[in-house]
């Protein structure tokens, strides 16, 4: 069963008599392991997408399933309940405390749940994964853009989520670092099977996650596998025609089940 499944899925927005489809009519699978991205020029609707199963914004229709559960008609605290304990967020602008420490930064997300009596290892233990043992008790104006973004992993891994979406989380950062950056994603997927989406606009960054889904207009114009024929026209936005009939994004027959959590 996916992790996420996403069907007919449409946000709408009205402006007086006019209405702006950001999402319109989505469908898309996302099994447990897949390292993907999302990728689409700005208005595409990658980023209302990513809102929308990240349970940020409820949609105008359709439906959405998280790790088998439905979504939809969940009140604002189920919601909030199914965010803090079942997705971990990255952000592009890193979102720390600047009050707090690195490991109390990444221990935020604890004050919200069931209180846990390791929490304080578990935090350390996620930042020594992300390598930043060393620098646990320094805020985030003592750290390099690159090491704030590893904390903002670390916290989002805290309460062991089903998924990770990251909204352009290299955009802040120069090529090198985003290079290590995703490193440290990659490596989170391949060991601890920690199940990844990425929204980006980088063809570089997409063009090493193992999945790309394409958006055009708010609908999926394409959904590759790495090494299927269509990869590098879904990665380099050769034209690919969104009149047709619309993609359902499922990697079944295109992506093998990969590992569970």
């Amino acid at each position: 069963m996916p992790i996420l499944r996403a069907t007919d899925l449409t946000k709408v927005y009205r402006r007086g008599a006019s209405e702006v489809r950001a999402v319109d009519g989505i469908s898309l699978d996302v099994e447990a392991g897949e390292f993907m991205a999302i990728m689409g020029r700005s208005g595409s609707g990658k980023t209302t997408l990513l809102d929308l199963i990240g349970c940020l914004l409820r949609p105008t229709s359709g439906s959405l399933e998280i790790d088998g559960g439905s979504v939809i008609g969940a009140s604002d605290g189920e919601l909030a309940t199914i965010r803090r304990e079942r997705i971990g967020f990255v952000f592009q602008e890193f979102n720390l405390i600047p009050t707090l420490t690195a490991i109390e930064n990444v221990m935020l997300p604890l004050r919200y749940g069931p209180r846990r009596p390791d929490g304080r290892g578990e935090a350390r233990a996620l930042l020594a994964l992300v390598g930043l043992e060393q620098r646990e008790g320094h805020r985030p104006t003592e750290l390099s853009g690159g090491e704030q973004q590893r904390v903002a992993i670390a916290r989002a891994l805290v309460n062991e989520p089903a998924v990770i979406l990251a909204d352009e989380p290299t955009g802040e950062l120069d090529s090198a670092t985003s290079g290590r950056l995703l490193e440290t994603l990659r490596a989170l997927n391949r060991d601890r099977g920690v199940t990844t989406v990425i929204v980006t606009h980088d063809a570089g960054i997409a063009g090493r996650t193992d999945r790309v889904v394409r958006l055009s207009d708010g609908r999926i114009v394409a959904d590759e596998r790495h090494d299927a024929p269509g990869f590098r026209a879904a990665l380099g936005g050769d034209p690919v025609s969104n009149g047709g009939p619309r993609v359902r994004a499922r990697p079944g027959g295109l992506l093998e089940r990969a590992r569970g959590r």
